[in-house]
């Protein structure tokens, strides 16, 4: 797999990163759209459900789809990406405190998973730019790059607890867990990034595909705006790693050490 990949790199690099980076912010636009037109819902919700204030509510969701259409905007244009990747994990975090989710497992898990995406784009920025003097890479900003990489890398294997959780209790289902969790490891500690990248992505596209099926959902269905969001969640943590993929697990990493010996 590494092979034909190396063999034919220069195609499919090209096209790697934009698709990584417009799965990542699928779920920030869709969030967007969703407020601005149940703006009515989301603003019930947090005042009569959170207790938060009438004019709060209105300025955190309009905080909300402003940041979230203008830094996935910027995300997806490679402009002053540091800067929008940073703005959407402050939604990320935000949304998560207001909405008094943080308390539910799954849901813990998942934007744990997004936060590590959001970082792997924050490390693509920064591999991006120059150094201030040429062949003189700034040790303090390569370090930070570094602990970022791996923090991004073992955020993004959360989910696939969240998705392990809500697998019934059978045999494939523990053939399942159990190959899931060899590559999330492997993910995790940066060995043979790329194969098991691509074996992850594959399976949680898989998994997304079937536990989270919105479309074969009622539209009176309690379940289907839940699964519509987890599914386009699902398809933002798939996006990082894509690019985790592209641009490598980082210094921090098993295949990094073992290109030094």
């Amino acid at each position: 797999m590494e092979a034909f990949i190396d063999d034919h790199s220069d195609t499919i690099k090209q096209y790697i990163p934009f698709m990584g980076r417009f799965l990542i912010i699928v779920t920030f636009l869709e969030d967007a759209f969703t407020i601005v037109t149940e703006w009515s819902n989301q603003l019930l919700l947090l005042t009569h459900y959170q207790n938060i204030y009438y004019g709060a509510a209105n300025l955190i969701l309009f905080t909300n789809v402003v940041m979230m259409v203008s830094c996935s905007s910027l995300v997806l244009a490679r402009k002053h990406t540091d800067y929008a990747a940073g703005g959407l994990i402050f939604v990320v975090i935000t949304q998560a405190l207001c909405y008094g989710m943080i308390s539910d497992f799954s849901y813990f898990l998942r934007n744990l998973s997004v936060l590590g995406g959001l970082l792997i784009v924050l490390c693509e920025s920064w591999a991006r730019k120059k150094p201030a003097m040429p062949g003189l890479p700034g040790i303090e900003e390569k370090d930070h790059k570094m602990y970022v990489q791996l923090a991004g890398r073992v955020l993004m294997v959360l989910i696939f607890l969240a998705f392990f959780s809500s697998l019934e209790l059978n045999l494939l289902s523990v053939i399942i867990s159990i190959l899931g969790f060899g590559v999330c490891v492997m993910v995790a500690v940066g060995y043979k990034a790329t194969m098991s990248g691509i074996a992850l992505v594959s399976m949680l596209s898989v998994l997304n595909f079937l536990i989270n099926d919105f479309w074969n959902l009622n539209q009176s269905h309690p379940r289907k705006a839940f699964a519509r969001y987890d599914f386009l969640q699902t398809l933002s943590i798939a996006g990082g790693l894509i690019l985790l993929v592209n641009n490598g697990p980082g210094a921090y990493s098993i295949d990094e050490k073992a290109k030094k010996l």
